[in-house]
């Protein structure tokens, strides 16, 4: 079933779920073990993120360096028909331009078609520092816009490779990321919403939000995502804290602010408290916006299932 489906025939708000494959040549079954705590919560849909190659330099023995490309997670195809096949939940592969090219976006699309998964997710992706040299005749999707229309195009039988003038048309629902405290490269609020609703009118069908720790954030983003005429459903993304460490990577990695309250606690907090800290911090955050029925509610896990069985117990979900 399609992410809009789901939305559409649900009666209470929904809980679907993010998770990361391995790393390359790692075991896969941390992963499986997540994937069982998971399903026990009947998720419609998990996304399952996706990696380009990333250049990593590795110094020598005379001082100077060797640039080695290597993609550090692959996976995501077999992730997602397990996850469909074996436990019939609906999987979101994240789609991302960074390090492919059309055709290779093409190929990757029509294996999806192919294994019945009809949902993705277009995104950027991060900069891995790995421009991939484009052959002669090909050519790469700048922005998350333009992939939603590649997709788009698909679902209507319109092909990159010009030979597949008799192609099949696909069906995919194209979900979009959006940025209720800003994506870190737009001048302002205002133009992150005017791309947004670009990506919209492309054909994105809903979005699902960065992670934020105050929902003011998320109701203010709804807010003028719909001044701006954007009415596809608004999934906000949560994130659960779990180490100190986090207090700088989060808003370093993902260009976020964390509220005072919160970083004092767990500023002062011993290590052992501080999982429950981010739980009931998280569980707040739940409880007001399933008052304000809010369509869905998607947790970034990755590749720790404990803190979302913690929350999931003091909701009583």
């Amino acid at each position: 079933m399609r992410v809009t489906e789901h939305l559409y025939k649900a009666n209470e708000t929904l809980i679907s779920f993010e998770i990361i494959p391995p790393k390359r040549g790692g075991d896969i079954k941390q992963l499986l073990g997540v994937l069982e705590d998971l399903v026990k919560f009947n998720p419609p849909f998990i996304d399952i993120t996706s990696h380009a190659a990333e250049v990593l330099y590795e110094e020598t023995s005379n001082g100077g360096f060797n640039m080695k490309i290597k993609r550090k997670r692959p996976g995501t195809l077999g992730i997602c028909a397990l996850i469909q096949n074996k436990y019939s939940i609906d999987a979101v592969p994240h789609v991302i331009c960074n390090g492919f090219t059309k055709e290779e976006t093409e190929d990757f699309l029509i294996e999806l078609h192919y294994l019945g998964i009809d949902n993705v997710l277009a995104v950027r992706g991060d900069d891995s520092g790995y421009k991939k040299p484009i052959k002669f005749g090909r050519s790469t999707n700048n922005y998350a816009e333009d992939l939603v229309k590649q997709i788009y195009k698909m679902n209507n039988g319109i092909y990159v490779e010009d030979t597949l003038l008799d192609a099949e048309k696909t069906n995919f629902c194209v979900g979009v990321g959006g940025y209720p405290e800003k994506h870190f490269e737009a001048p302002n609020m205002d133009v992150d919403i005017k791309y947004a609703k670009e990506k919209v009118d492309a054909g994105a069908e809903y979005i699902v939000t960065q992670m934020f720790f105050d929902n003011k954030h998320y109701y203010e983003y709804v807010e003028k995502c719909r001044a701006a005429g954007i009415e596809v459903p608004i999934i906000p993304g949560l994130k659960m804290i779990t180490g100190k460490n986090q207090l700088t990577s989060l808003p370093k990695n993902f260009h976020i602010d964390l509220p005072s309250e919160l970083v004092n606690e767990i500023s002062e907090a011993k290590q052992e408290h501080i999982i429950e800290i981010g739980v009931n911090w998280t569980a707040k955050q739940v409880e007001d916006l399933l008052n304000n029925s809010s369509p869905a509610i998607h947790f970034y896990i990755m590749q720790n299932s404990n803190p979302i069985n913690l929350l999931m117990k003091k909701l009583n979900l």
